[in-house]
């Protein structure tokens, strides 16, 4: 029977209810009397429940045996006509999720020399075929794929079949669908197939990095590949590739540093790149005629292609890429990956779908597909297999390719289980990975107990979360352009700030605090998002001179870096980084999203000043305080006139007693008492340097606008 010509429909919806549904043009939606059949099995069903439903009869109907998933079954009526059964929220269930839950480390592709398995999870199949083609992609076999427990489908193939090409046809609810496998690790330009790939051919050593034992000790940069090195000035050969970007001691026109050897000059800990994994939007073969940010994801374990050099070549990305991280890190430096385990791009295309429709996907009360994200689907990471996913996702990016923190979009999406067991899982594999997510309260089906968002960081205390709070008290609303925040001058969020620059953990004003440690909160007033602060500057500020701008701007990016917890820098944010009033550049060409690198030597007494701060904060310990305990203990606040704000540290280090920070947001010197002793200054209105040693003895210090 082929669905069109299906005249009513039937649904297994728990393992005892059998859902049908009677069209009116159906003997007037009417039936009394239903029951299933297979080659094996007759079973009577008992009508509970009638209801009209517009020109539909819907029938709930009980069964009295457990049926198997292994065989079709047909809803037959009393007057003879017959429809498939097919699998519908059954596959929703708990019963169903321990049923099928399959804990073994060997789905997709297992390949040896003489050698390769197959095995992909697709319970509620019917039929699995392989389709196997040679490497210039012409089909010459397809293979019956056998049934095993919990829902597994495999094939041994006896051959050595580097560089072929394959893709699954699974039949589910009397339809055929083909489908790329959601673990593969290599794929044709565009993921239009897998490829098998021998994976110990790429493989090579983590080289050693520097200590890293505390995430307050990270200074985060994000980039995005194509971003970072496109300009024309950039100094790089491969323009937007990820060799462009592995590429060390590049020089701007000016001859100053660019890249990732600036990045390591300038003092920052890790680097954190916009998507990477397999992503739509973007013609691999054509990559300079459309631009992405990245976070349309299609294939998960795989890096995409449109960076690489050669994307016909499946092992060009992946041996490009990771030469990029080992570059990286033999620069001392870290890579964060920016992981989308939230969405897909298009769920009616994802592979997820096609082999176990409905199951990897959150519903609502209807039966529809949930929207949380805003693009039409929302990954259900409390489903078992689902979390096995990602788990299994997060697992090989650490393994294969040393990533080394994982930063999740929309990651109160995703639910508080599984973010504990990626970080369980992480501390397992590598000691230091950083975990950081977007925390928003978004609309899913997920109780709201269980969402991994900011209303929940109790729960997952060892996962960072983005700060809006501090982001928009130190440079105002990120959505009303024209509000100025602390740092633009705006003393109404003088408390505010007091309070964001201690770590947001309560510790000057308990009612607004969001965290319980410093660890949970990644300071930032810039990301790829939005706009850019330069942007909001001058909207903020249409008329005003240029120079006092940059002091807007530099104060705000120097109280990212001096307060409490992780601080996150946007990319080109030290030399005031424009996308020219774009607000959302997701897909704006390279014209608005590339780092200008002339910026940089244009405005670089700006970029002195931020190394100088970095210095600052990775010497003194007290920038980097640990615990809220340490915090409450050692940072103090000077009463000072509203608006300046100032702070004492006690025991910053061995060399000295006491550090002060003090902070002018107005357009006016203020005279501040300090006690009668000799002083260091570090940072003025001038310049900042852990070398600086200009010295002030007299019992008052001006702070300059």
């Amino acid at each position: 029977m082929t669905p069109i010509e299906r005249q009513f429909l039937a649904y297994l919806d728990e393992m005892e209810v059998i859902t049908i549904i009677l069209p009116e043009t159906y003997h007037n939606g009417q039936a009394s009397a239903f029951h299933l059949t297979s080659l094996l099995q007759k079973i009577p069903l008992k009508i509970k429940k009638k209801t009209r439903n517009g020109l539909y009869m819907k029938y709930t109907c009980c069964l009295s045996e457990e049926i198997s998933f292994h065989n079709t079954y047909w809803v037959v009526d009393e007057h003879g006509r017959k429809t498939d059964l097919q699998f519908g929220a059954v596959i929703r269930t708990a019963r169903f999720d321990e049923m099928f839950y399959y804990d073994g480390d060997d789905l997709g592709v297992c390949f040896e020399e003489t050698q390769t398995q197959f095995k992909l999870w697709a319970p509620i199949a019917a039929q699995v075929e392989l389709k196997l083609y040679s490497p210039n992609g012409s089909l010459y076999e397809v293979y019956q794929m056998k049934r095993e427990a919990k829902g597994i489908w495999t094939v041994l193939i006896c051959q050595n079949l580097e560089y072929s090409r394959y893709i699954f046809r699974v039949n589910v609810n009397q339809k055929w669908h083909e489908a790329i496998d959601p673990y593969a690790i290599a794929v044709t330009p565009n993921g239009e197939m897998g490829v098998i790939v021998n994976g110990k051919k790429t493989r090579r050593p983590k080289p050693k990095l520097p200590p890293f034992t505390h995430p307050v000790d990270a200074i985060i940069y994000e980039t995005h590949i194509r971003d970072f090195t496109i300009h024309p000035n950039s100094g790089v050969l491969h323009k937007g590739r990820y060799i462009g970007a592995a590429e060390l001691n590049t020089i701007g026109k000016n001859g100053q540093l660019t890249g990732l050897s600036y990045l390591k000059e300038l003092g920052i800990t890790h680097i954190e790149f916009l998507p990477l994994h397999d992503f739509a939007g973007v013609d691999e073969r054509k990559p300079r005629g459309e631009y992405n940010w990245g976070y349309n994801p299609v294939h998960f374990n795989v890096p995409d292609g449109s960076y690489a050099t050669d994307p016909a070549d499946p092992y060009s990305r992946i041996v490009e890429l990771k030469h990029l991280v080992e570059q990286i890190h033999h620069m001392g430096l870290r890579v964060i990956m920016d992981v989308v385990y939230n969405h897909v791009y298009i769920r009616e295309q994802s592979s997820f779908e096609k082999i176990v429709p409905g199951y990897y996907f959150r519903h609502n009360e209807l039966g529809f597909p949930s929207n949380g994200t805003g693009v039409g689907n929302d990954l259900a990471s409390e489903r078992k297999m689902v979390q096995k996913f990602i788990l299994d996702s997060i697992r090989f990016w650490v393994e294969e390719y040393h990533i080394d923190g994982f930063r999740f979009d929309l990651m109160g999406i995703l639910d508080v289980d599984t973010m504990n067991a990626i970080q369980a899982l992480c501390e397992q594999l590598s000691k230091g990975i950083l975990l950081l997510g977007e925390g928003w309260n978004l609309h899913t089906p997920l109780p709201e107990g269980q969402k991994a968002s900011l209303m929940n960081q109790a729960q997952i205390p060892g996962i960072a979360q983005f700060n809006d709070f501090f982001r928009d008290t130190i440079k105002g609303s990120t959505f009303q352009l024209d509000e100025k925040g602390y740092a633009f001058g705006n003393e109404h969020y003088l408390e505010n700030s007091r309070e964001a620059m201690a770590g947001s953990v309560g510790t000057f004003k308990k009612e607004i605090a969001l965290f319980k440690e410093p660890t949970q909160t990644v300071n930032y007033v810039e990301c790829h998002d939005n706009h850019t602060m330069w942007d909001k500057l001058l909207t903020c500020f249409p008329s005003e001179k240029e120079s006092i701008l940059r002091k807007y701007h530099l104060l705000a990016t120097c109280m990212v870096l001096l307060a409490q917890g992780i601080p996150f820098l946007h990319s080109g944010q030290e030399f005031f980084r424009t996308k020219y009033g774009v607000g959302n550049s997701y897909r704006s060409p390279d014209s608005i999203n590339q780092l200008n690198w002339d910026r940089k030597d244009k405005y670089i007494e700006n970029v002195q000043y931020i190394k100088g701060i970095i210095e600052i904060r990775k010497t003194f310990a007290c920038f980097r305080m640990k615990t809220t305990e340490e915090i409450s203990c050692h940072m103090l606040a000077i009463p000072l006139p509203s608006p300046l704000l100032g702070y004492k540290y006690h025991n910053p280090s061995d060399s000295f007693d006491e550090l002060r920070l003090l902070i002018n947001p107005t357009l006016e010197k203020h005279e501040v008492q300090i006690p009668h002793d000799e002083w260091i200054i570090f940072a003025d209105e001038k310049s900042a340097s852990i070398s600086q040693n200009r010295k002030l003895i007299q019992p008052e210090i001006i702070v300059e606008p």
